[in-house]
């Protein structure tokens, strides 16, 4: 067999000759603007012609500040192209989080967006490594700004090379681009992908029984593009010639449902939280769904009742998948069996609601205190995985003897198996809640409170208790419709019927809103700091 190198590079040109009329679709902040896949390839060439122009070598990192648009999009096939490394910077971090990635990484170029700059102003005397910053902006001008050198984005573009050749003497095993954990304690973790990751893990998105993605698709990545590079969907999509439609800064539940009906978009990507104000969007409004073959659900548990909202009222397939900022991410994603479509609506629930089982390309075991554990969908054990887009370090971090021994990725994430392979995630291991010496699942009671038509988000967590350990106690959101009614009682005498007395919260608590790490999970660590003078009232 040919020993062909698997290059990022190798899917936009892909797209420029056998997709050139297709169309990234693009939000920015002062409109909507349209490009084919020629024009893309063409803009793309012209950046990397500038990039290697303002000093960039092979292996330095480039990064990037920015909303999911064309710009970024060019950004990501760009960077590789010249064998740099496309550093996607989660703009939600603290700044002094932020800091200390650009520093890491030791970033020479950044890519910002023009209203992210007050946050690289206020911090552009402690980036050492960083040699030139470029503004992405639709305005024809710079905006004035303390930053230097600083640029024009498209008049780098005007200036650089549209026959540009993409850099061909690379080994697949380079790396080719690299994103910081959204760590809740201690500084973020490098993860870095290769070529050789990248280009599987884009091969995998479109299998059929994986995202199924395809050129037939109108794709719209909610997911943003800083945040495990917005799921690998923008090199799948890039790759398979799909449409693409980019949701720009600053979306919104409305501004999503009116792409979804103006674009007829297929797929699309999001953590839960982005879906649970989508569904109270379509409940207030009314939109045209019907081009939605399918929503793309990850990054924490999805409830059951969402779910089933989605497939029963908006005729929308929910698909619920599983991965980590180090899995690239894609791991799981659950799929009915052939066998099993004749189940019961709850039974195939039940299934669906789980994250599903492994994708070609990677392997796990569970392991518990006392080895692997029974797959009988009960046994809980810690998630190790190992394949072919699963890294195996973290960069220049000492943390990796942590996370990485014996060839496997040790995930703290704590799952049970079913008899069919299918993992569902019970918590991570530092959010189980031990009570008595018996576990609780957090995750199980959150789903179950969000099944109720009255909730609209809710998490659990750990409270010392002198006697028991630990105890469960709940934070609920309600909708609007049900502030005014909807009391606790209501929502014990719900989950009464589905769990043993022990597992029930010890309290509920109604708060407006719940806190979320900078990638839409609910943090449960300033949770618990919300609820420690709660708790101090209720003794």
């Amino acid at each position: 067999m040919m020993n062909v190198p698997l290059l990022v590079s190798s899917m936009l040109e892909r797209a420029e000759k056998y997709f050139p009329k297709k169309t990234v679709i693009s939000r920015t902040s002062t409109g909507i603007v349209t490009h084919t896949y020629k024009e893309i390839g063409e803009r793309t060439r012209r950046l990397s012609s500038a990039l290697q122009k303002l000093g960039v070598q092979k292996g330095e990192r480039v990064g990037t500040l920015a909303w999911n648009h064309h710009r970024h999009l060019e950004a990501y096939f760009a960077i590789p192209g010249i064998g740099a490394v496309l550093h996607t910077i989660n703009i939600r971090l603290a700044l002094a989080h932020v800091v200390y990635i650009i520093n890491h990484s030791e970033d020479k170029v950044l890519l910002i967006d023009e209203d992210i700059l007050p946050l690289i102003e206020a911090v552009k005397d402690k980036l050492p490594a960083v040699q030139a910053f470029v503004i992405m902006t639709d305005k024809e001008e710079l905006p004035e700004t303390t930053l230097e050198p600083v640029y024009h984005y498209e008049k780098l573009l005007e200036e650089g090379n549209p026959d540009f050749e993409f850099e061909k003497d690379l080994d697949e095993n380079d790396p080719v681009g690299m994103c910081y954990t959204s760590a809740t304690t201690g500084n973020p973790k490098g993860v870095v992908y290769s070529h050789r990751g990248m280009v599987l893990h884009s091969m995998a998105l479109g299998l059929a029984d994986n995202a199924g993605l395809s050129e037939s698709d109108i794709a719209m990545p909610v997911v943003p593009m800083f945040h495990v590079n917005a799921w690998g969907l923008p090199f799948a999509a890039t790759w398979f010639g799909t449409t693409q439609v980019m949701p720009g800064p600053y979306f919104t539940p409305k501004v999503l449902a009116e792409l979804i009906e103006s674009q007829r978009v297929t797929t699309t990507a999001g953590v839960p939280t982005i879906w649970l104000g989508l569904l109270n969007e379509l409940e207030q409004g009314n939109y045209d769904t019907s081009s939605v073959n399918r929503i793309l659900c990850g990054g924490s548990a999805a409830p059951k009742g969402m779910i089933k909202a989605f497939e029963t009222k908006y005729k929308i397939p929910f698909i619920h998948a599983y991965g980590m900022t180090e899995t690239t991410p894609l791991v799981s994603v659950s799929r009915l069996k052939s066998y099993q479509q004749d189940l019961s609506t709850e039974e195939q629930l039940e299934i669906r609601s789980k994250q599903g089982g492994l994708v070609p390309g990677v392997e796990m075991k569970v392991v518990g205190k006392d080895g692997e554990v029974s797959w009988d969908g009960k046994e809980m054990g810690e998630l190790l995985l190992r394949g072919n887009w699963i890294a195996d370090e973290y960069y220049r971090d000492e943390r990796t003897n942590d996370a990485f021994r014996d060839g496997w990725l040790h995930t703290g994430d704590v799952v049970t198996v079913d008899e069919e392979g299918n993992i569902k995630i019970v918590d991570r291991t530092k959010d189980l809640i031990k009570s008595g010496g018996e576990w609780i699942s957090s995750v199980d009671i959150e789903n179950a409170l969000m099944a109720h038509e009255g909730v609209f988000e809710a998490a659990v967590v750990a409270v010392p208790h002198e006697r028991w350990q630990e105890r469960p106690v709940a934070c609920v959101v309600l909708k609007d419709a049900a502030k005014d009614n909807l009391q606790k009682e209501d929502l014990y005498e719900f989950l009464k019927p589905q769990f043993a007395k022990w597992w029930l919260p010890d309290d509920i608590v109604f708060l407006d809103e719940i806190p979320k790490t900078s990638v839409g999970k609910f943090l449960k660590m300033a949770l618990r700091e919300k609820l420690k003078e709660h708790l101090t009232e209720i003794k």
